[in-house]
């Protein structure tokens, strides 16, 4: 059974940083595209960062520089490392599996909430 478990968010003032990580269990991130979006109240969901089974990454471009996607292959564990947070961040953040080939969102986490105040 594959679960994906989020830590890490937490209050923050503008320009802060925080770092998300999504524990997993039943899966073997490094064989799946993992992908971190997000959803504030009232706005479309928004994939923020993923990361393929070749270990390479997309942002999107209101993160781009700021975040940084990575894994931790041996204890199977998923990162979001945020600088230079900004109110606009504020939102719920979830971490996702796809598929081997897509990076869909066949499963999600519960969610870690992020808040940033100006």
């Amino acid at each position: 059974q594959v679960q994906l478990v989020e830590s890490g968010g937490g209050s923050v003032q503008a320009g802060g940083s925080l770092e998300l990580s999504c524990a997993t269990s039943g899966v073997v991130i490094s064989q799946y595209c993992m992908s971190w979006f997000r959803q504030a109240p009232g706005k479309a969901r928004e994939a923020v960062a993923t990361i393929d089974r070749f270990g390479l990454t997309t942002y999107a471009n209101s993160v781009k520089s700021r975040f940084t996607i990575s894994r931790d292959n041996a204890n199977n564990v998923l990162y979001l490392q945020m600088t230079n947070l900004q109110p606009e961040d504020t939102a719920m953040y979830y971490c996702a599996r796809g598929t081997t080939y897509i990076c869909s969102r066949d499963y999600q986490g519960q969610g870690t909430q992020v808040t940033v105040s100006s």
